[in-house]
């Protein structure tokens, strides 16, 4: 049967694609732009039940988004550009001298030309029994339901065989669902195509510290099973055991070439379809193969979606002949950078030093997890480099590559504030630096977009140019290099908080103080945005006030209790309940513990409440105890005997100050110089329920050995033999930053002082959700400027910023104290608003280490089904 479509009296060529992932839709969108929907018939076979997705983000299945989120394909294209797209119904034979395909389903189509974008498949290890019960390999979204529903009836522990990308990711979904998880990779260390041994050791650590026990140089020789066939070990090539109820293969992925074997076209010996540099078959000029299952002309089977991405555009400019884009792929950039399991891992250009007479330059911070490596030629040409832990530089480092940096090598690894980090803007890059690895968009395309296609935001030029629309890690550039563009061509650059103000949080922040306004709709009202005035404001801006609103609460009139009145409507779901939701819709009770220090007494309390509410109990990092696993009903009952004990808020919920960590200090121990733990319980009960514009975290060493890890805090402190030391703007988490020492040797009175100024400052000037550290990062001048400002008072308003603390000191009530003693106040706390004696169903738990754990209904991971009774 012919399938060519008639368009008036002049038949239409068709397209076949096979398959349907990011690189094939991809494909589509190049004819589309080229206008080859409209001249040829496009049909499109597609193996998986489901459209192209976002593969690179497929994890993020595990923290709360659905498969729809991660859908790439919009049907109105698919329709619009009449494209016959079938799936579920993938091709199973190809009949070159015909030229027709013939899918599972009985369908058969001829082609003019045919596309393959099969991809690749899981590689499993041969070893014995690896298609037992409970092994799994870890590529579509159909594998993730099946691991998902597997740990959550079948499994507390799992193994992923493979530390690679997919590895660590699959590592942390299990992680996630609640299993001890363990990794283990043949080569010596983690990750060993991207990054060295140094940056493997560095990502071993910080993963190590998060829980997951690594293996690293052992293969798997056999997977150990039960009576009924169920997986219930691992044996290891050292002759070691491990045991685990699920085991996940990613152990790299080998091309998907058997449907182009099967007709006879040319592979390459390890795998691959072999093609030319226009990406078409050598043995057949009708057929084209892109993706990962393409030998491009290099020799290279590319495994990343940036080169699919180009191999798609070289396709579809070869269909449509156009001799003004003669595109050719002949390699591509391999440059990676991604998040796994919240820590950033980069790599670019010639990462490993491979070239004749290169030299390294590297810097190290176990303590932090972070290791950057840039490889320099003998020229100073920067050739390429490994980041792990910090990679905020790698957009740029990236398109600097080849060139010869404007400052040194050193410069570019050492941490800002270090007294020799460098921070390169986008007037640093050549033009024809390539910020866009994805779809090889240069520094001069996106300066274009702007000068001449008028794009005056970040989402406008990513429609023009496809600039971080695929991986997404070169955004921050392209933002900066859009308002550096705009600043240059003399236009005002938006930098209004959101859509409802055009003025930024400082500037809200100093209209709030200087009129008294303690009202959100009056602000709202009278300096909102044409449109917004009169409305209800949007989900950035009703929280920001609202914190604004709380800082200066009792200099402005305003309640300092966050849920009255019409504060209540500005809080997110955290402070809306006074405590943090967890993954299963239940909550954690957190109370303040100042210093880490606690008597017998309230510690017999907390175990009794967590006890008597079968609450899931931890000691934290920050030297408190949390108990998880409270139904929102039961958060005042549990208040109300913790604050009849003498506890209050830990505020863990709030954009406020968390902790005060402390070591023993000279009290006890032999090495302490000053008194760490009544200095920290001082601090803590000082700043306490202290609204900000992120949390605030703090520590007390009573000596330089700094067991209490201040210089990685908000705000730190250092005993010293004569007083304290103040070290500000530290950041623990995924992106590390040292704090800077302000000022030495203070005495009690000039400490809290000076920490008082810093404070007031940070909330004063700080953007919406910046943490300190990132703060001090951006204000022009940095730690001199805030030195002369809280120091030196420079501005002339340390008063003012005194004064600020010190009502918020004299004001301060503890919000969970208010709550419980007020009727009103407690009737938010019920599940169903019109039942409200009904617990939430969906909140349950099963038994872990002689305590719970949530038990997660399928595909509800990160959020709640709203069926049954209206929620609240």
């Amino acid at each position: 049967m012919s399938t060519t479509a008639i368009v008036g009296d002049r038949p239409r060529p068709t397209i076949v694609l096979v398959g349907h992932g990011m690189v094939g839709q991809r494909f589509l969108e190049a004819l589309a732009e080229r206008g080859l929907t409209a001249t040829h018939r496009v049909v499109v076979l597609c193996e998986e039940p489901r459209p192209a997705y976002d593969r690179v983000q497929l994890t993020s299945y595990f923290s709360g988004k659905t498969p729809e989120d991660l859908s790439m394909t919009d049907m109105a294209f698919i329709e619009k550009e009449g494209i016959e797209l079938y799936v579920g119904d993938p091709a199973e034979t190809i009949d070159r001298e015909s030229r027709k395909v013939t899918a599972r389903s009985g369908l058969v189509v001829d082609y003019d030309v045919l596309v393959l974008a099969t991809g690749s498949y899981p590689f499993v290890p041969p070893v014995p029994n690896k298609d037992a019960e409970g092994c799994f390999v870890y590529r579509t979204i159909e594998d993730l339901l099946a691991i998902e529903e597997y740990a959550k009836s079948k499994a507390t522990t799992g193994a992923v065989v493979g530390g690679g990308l997919l590895g660590l990711e699959a590592a942390g979904a299990l992680k996630g669902l609640g299993l001890n998880a363990h990794i283990v990779e043949f080569a010596p260390r983690l990750m060993p195509v991207q990054v060295d041994e140094g940056g493997g050791a560095a990502l071993l650590r910080t993963i190590a510290d998060m829980g997951l026990s690594v293996h690293t140089g052992v293969g798997t020789q056999e997977i150990v099973t039960d009576d009924s066939g169920a997986v219930t070990g691992m044996k290891l090539s050292d002759g070691s055991e491990l045991a685990t109820d699920m085991v996940v293969f990613s152990a790299g992925v080998r091309p998907r070439d058997q449907l182009a074997r099967d007709c006879g076209l040319t592979v390459g010996e390890r795998g691959g379809i072999t093609v030319d540099e226009q990406c078409r078959t050598v043995s057949d000029p009708h057929v084209f193969a892109i993706g990962e299952c393409a030998l491009a002309s290099d020799g290279r089977v590319y495994g990343l979606v940036a080169p699919g991405y180009e191999q798609a555009e070289t396709v579809a400019a070869t269909i449509a002949a156009d001799e003004s884009e003669q595109l050719s792929f002949t390699g591509a950039d391999m440059s990676t950078k991604l998040k796994l399991l919240g820590v950033d891992v980069a790599s670019f250009g010639d990462a490993h030093g491979t070239a004749e007479d290169c030299l390294d330059v590297v810097y190290a911070d176990s303590r932090s997890g972070t290791y950057k490596k840039l490889v320099i030629g003998r020229d100073g040409e920067l050739l390429g480099g490994i980041l792990v832990g910090d990679a905020d530089a790698y957009g740029t480092l990236r398109a600097l590559t080849g060139s010869v940096p404007p400052v040194s090598p050193e410069q570019l690894v050492l941490p800002a504030g270090s007294g020799g980090g460098a921070q390169l803007g986008p007037s640093a890059l050549p033009d024809e630096a390539v910020i866009c690895s994805c779809h090889n968009v240069s520094k001069c395309t996106i300066r274009g977009a702007v000068t001449d296609h008028q794009c005056t935001t970040v989402p406008e030029v990513k429609k023009c140019t496809k600039a971080g629309t695929g991986c997404g890690s070169c955004v921050k550039v392209l933002g900066q290099l859009v308002n550096a563009e705009l600043e240059a061509s003399g236009v005002e650059v938006d930098k209004g908080l959101c859509g409802c103000f055009s003025q930024t949080r400082e500037e809200l922040y100093e209209i709030v103080l200087a009129l008294r306004i303690n009202k959100y709709q009056d602000l709202l009202d009278r300096y909102g945005r044409e449109g917004a005035r009169g409305g209800d404001g949007c989900e950035i801006c009703k929280p920001a006030v609202g914190s604004i609103i709380a800082s200066l609460a009792p200099t402005i009139g305003a309640s300092g209790y966050v849920l009255d009145g019409d504060q209540a409507a500005l809080q997110d779901s955290n402070d809306h309940f006074l405590a943090n939701l967890q993954k299963n819709g239940s909550y954690s009770i957190v109370p303040r513990i100042p210093g880490g220090e606690i008597t017998p007494e309230k510690l017999i309390v907390i175990g009794e409440v967590a006890r008597d509410f079968g609450l899931y109990t931890k000691i934290t990092g920050g030297q408190r105890i949390d108990m998880f696993g409270a139904r929102v009903e039961q958060l005042p009952l549990i208040w109300a005997r913790l604050v009849d004990a003498g506890f209050e808020s830990g505020h863990a919920y709030g954009k406020a100050l968390r902790t005060v960590k402390s070591c023993v200090g000279q009290t006890w121990c032999r090495y302490g110089v000053q008194d760490s733990v009544r200095m920290a319980i001082d601090l803590e009960l000082r700043y306490r329920g202290l609204r900000s514009p992120h949390k605030l975290k703090s520590a007390v060493s009573g000596c330089q050995r700094e067991c209490a890890e201040a210089q990685s805090k908000d705000f730190g402190v250092i005993a010293t033999a004569n007083g304290w030391n103040l070290y500000v703007a530290g950041n623990g988490g995924a992106t590390p930053r040292h704090a800077d020492l302000l000022a030495q040797d203070l005495s009690d009175a000039e400490l809290i002082r000076l920490i008082d100024r810093f404070l007031m400052f940070y909330i004063r000037t700080a953007d919406r959700l910046e943490r300190t550290s990132t703060w001090l990062e951006r204000i022009p001048g940095g730690l001199d400027h805030v030195r002369d400002v809280v120091v030196d008072d420079s501005l002339g308003i340390c008063e003012e910023l005194e004064s600020l603390m010190a009502a918020h000191v004299a004001n301060y009530r503890d919000e969970w104290a208010e709550t419980i003693n007020d009727p009103e106040k407690l009737s938010r706390f019920v599940s169903f608003v019109n039942a409200p004696d009904t617990p939430d169903p969906v909140v349950g738990f099963v038994p872990e280490r002689d305590q719970i754990k949530p038990d997660l209904p399928l595909l509800t991971i990160g959020t709640r089904p709203l069926e049954g009774s209206a929620q609240r």
